[in-house]
């Protein structure tokens, strides 16, 4: 018996719950840049790197709003039952869960891309460096 098989898989119906759950929380770099692409912006794609960061390249579409900036006010002009898409350097970094944090504390819709722009580089999109601030 491999390390693989040592312990089982979970059940079906226990396996699709969990599985459906992670997609309620995050989303990813290919979902994202094929939404944008065909122009289903039915989100709303935070960066929430600090501005150098965020200068030296970020999501076309992105808006900056660093992770310790979001407040109410900064999020009135949106409807409430807007989705958020918090992103921040990649896996090494905690931005975007600090950031949904705030979001979903304020009673907003939100997921993160896991992957962050790390992620985003490694599928071979590119990036864009004109700001655009929330």
């Amino acid at each position: 018996m491999s390390i693989v098989t040592e312990i089982a898989a979970a059940p079906q119906a226990i396996a699709l719950a969990h599985f459906e759950a992670i997609l309620q929380f995050e989303t990813d770099c290919w979902d994202v840049h094929h939404a944008l692409a065909t122009g289903q912006h039915d989100f709303i794609l935070l960066d929430v790197r600090g501005p150098a960061q965020f200068a030296a390249g970020h999501i076309n579409g992105a808006l900056h709003l660093p992770h310790g900036k979001i407040i109410k006010s900064r999020l009135a002009r949106f409807p409430a039952e807007t989705l958020f898409v918090a992103y921040c350097a990649g896996p090494h970094c905690n931005g975007a869960a600090r950031a949904a944090i705030r979001l979903a504390r304020l009673g907003r819709p939100v997921k993160i891309i896991p992957g962050g722009i790390t992620g985003w580089i490694d599928e071979g999109f590119s990036l864009e460096t004109s700001a655009v601030v929330a």
